[in-house]
């Protein structure tokens, strides 16, 4: 099997942008509690190592969106036709009916969030709206000789003093958020009518009989609206997976672990977040979790992400112990560098042996990449068996890398570099002699920083998307290295153009 040199970067690229894969599903936690490193699976399931958290901004934010699509979902609304019979003095009994009743606008003018133990309750007051119907009448007139008179027109209606109140629950039923609507109310203060057309005698009692009438059904059909809307919202959370493949080889657990955690002034949502194979052949350790409660330094943001150490670890040993980490490389940039010629100067014997005879380079790792958090850095030490092989003849030369990088965040791409810190070189065994690696390590070191580091810098320095529910985009996020784990704290915008992946349909 025959790989080109991109090849020999995976790790790297795989070890500073895990980041990518960690938001498929948002969920976050203020606090992630420290257990006992073991190998008991079902402990594991039950831990969180990715948490986010919603500030008081990013709640109000949330407010904001959800009120906005619950006015767009509202209007145009279309309100049951309304019909009674009603005995008037000196008329008779009249025949009323109002048809394509239907609420056109809606305008909030104050409205507020306060999650809380019971639920996240969402309050709206002052609102007004528009509405507009069909109106129609008919009595018999003449004692001896009863005729049917009638007539119709329309009729605008202005509201005021809409207050709706709601509340949802947020409940984790199995690894998946489950949202559902405990209370919800509408009231309306005020009606003014405005009818066009019919008799003057009409208005008052059309207002004494319809009034409270069309009050209780654009309550009720306000109300009914958002419990389908809940309805929606709570199905689509439920048809989200819970693990996300990755690639052929690895998916990321996304299901949520323990229940929400609200307070006045902020939700908190955790997953567990670490990598298993997708064909379930292996599965994670439990592994520690470092991280405990966090904040954004700056209060300002919106979502605060933390990324608890053992992320980066369980796809390390996902990716080694599933025999991924090892390649056959035969094309490289310098590719004299493969060829016997090209090591003539620093290993003779080689050369003499073999004249300007084509090589190859198997690579493989000899334990898990380590990767390192703290507070300034980020360290990753890469441990692989280079075997150069030349025909029948090879040596077999362990390697180790110590390199250290930093990441970026540009929208909601994420990008970084990587630079080489410490470079060690062994001979483990040689068919060609003895030999001198002070002068064999230049020549590695020189394949690495002039091959290896440039192209891993050159696609770290493009980015890679973040994927996450659509319409969302992180904006100025800051990234915070802590000791085992980092902190991205960030804004957030939305737009129904956003052509990030499709997680959430609204």
């Amino acid at each position: 099997m025959k790989h080109t040199t991109h090849n020999l970067i995976h790790l790297l690229l795989l070890l500073f942008l895990l980041f990518l894969l960690v938001v498929l599903n948002p969920a976050t936690t203020t606090t992630a509690t420290t257990t006992t490193n073991n190998n008991n699976n079902n402990n594991n399931n039950n831990s969180s190592h990715i948490s986010f958290l919603i500030t008081r901004k990013g709640v109000n934010f949330v407010k904001e969106l959800l009120i906005s699509k619950a006015i767009t979902s509202l209007t145009p609304l279309n309100i049951p036709a309304i019909k009674q019979s009603k005995k008037i003095p000196f008329i008779g009994n009249v025949y009323f009916e109002l048809s394509n009743v239907t609420l056109k606008h809606i305008q909030v003018s104050e409205s507020s969030i306060r999650p809380g133990d019971s639920g996240v309750a969402i309050i709206v007051s002052g609102g007004t709206a528009n509405l507009s119907l069909d109106w129609y009448y008919s009595y018999f007139s003449g004692f001896f000789f009863p005729i049917q008179l009638s007539d119709h027109g329309l009729a605008s209606i202005q509201v005021d003093g809409i207050q709706v109140g709601l509340t949802l629950g947020l409940e984790n039923q199995q690894g998946k958020l489950n949202v559902s609507l405990l209370e919800c109310g509408c009231f309306l203060e005020d009606l003014t009518i405005k009818l066009e057309g019919g008799a003057s005698w009409l208005y008052q009692w059309f207002v004494d009989l319809f009034v409270e009438r069309i009050e209780s059904a654009v309550e009720e059909a306000i109300t009914q609206k958002l419990r389908e809307a809940t309805s929606t919202l709570d199905s689509s959370l439920q048809s989200l997976p819970k693990q996300i493949p990755i690639d052929d080889v690895a998916s990321l657990n996304v299901s949520f672990v323990d229940e929400p955690v609200l307070t006045n002034t902020s939700i908190g949502l955790q997953i567990n977040g670490l990598f298993a194979a997708t064909d379930q052949t292996w599965k994670p350790k439990a592994y520690e979790q470092h991280l405990g409660t966090f904040s954004c330094d700056d209060p300002s943001k919106m979502i605060g992400i933390s990324i608890d150490e053992a992320v980066f670890l369980s796809a390390s040993d996902l990716y080694f112990e599933t025999g991924y980490l090892q390649w056959t490389v035969d094309k490289i940039p310098d590719q004299h560098l493969l060829n016997t010629g090209g090591w003539r100067l620093i290993i003779p014997q080689l050369y003499k042996k073999y004249p300007n005879d084509d090589m190859n380079m198997n690579v493989s790792l000899t334990r898990p990449p380590a990767m390192q958090i703290s507070p300034k850095s980020i360290q990753v030490t890469v441990n692989a068996q280079l075997t150069i092989n030349v025909l029948e003849g090879g040596e077999v030369i362990p390697v180790e890398i110590q390199a250290s990088g930093s990441i970026s965040m540009r929208g909601n791409t994420l990008g970084g570099k990587v630079k080489l810190d410490d470079f060690q070189m062994t001979l483990e065994w040689s068919k060609v002699g003895n030999l001198k690696m002070f002068l064999i390590k230049p020549a590695i070191w020189t394949v690495v920083e002039t091959v290896l580091l440039p192209y891993t810098n050159v696609r770290l320095l493009k980015g890679f998307p973040l994927p996450m529910i659509r319409g969302f985009t992180l904006v100025n996020a800051k990234i915070r290295y802590l000791d085992s784990g980092l902190v991205i704290c960030s804004d957030v915008a939305y737009s129904d153009d956003n052509a990030h992946a499709l997680v959430l349909v609204s």
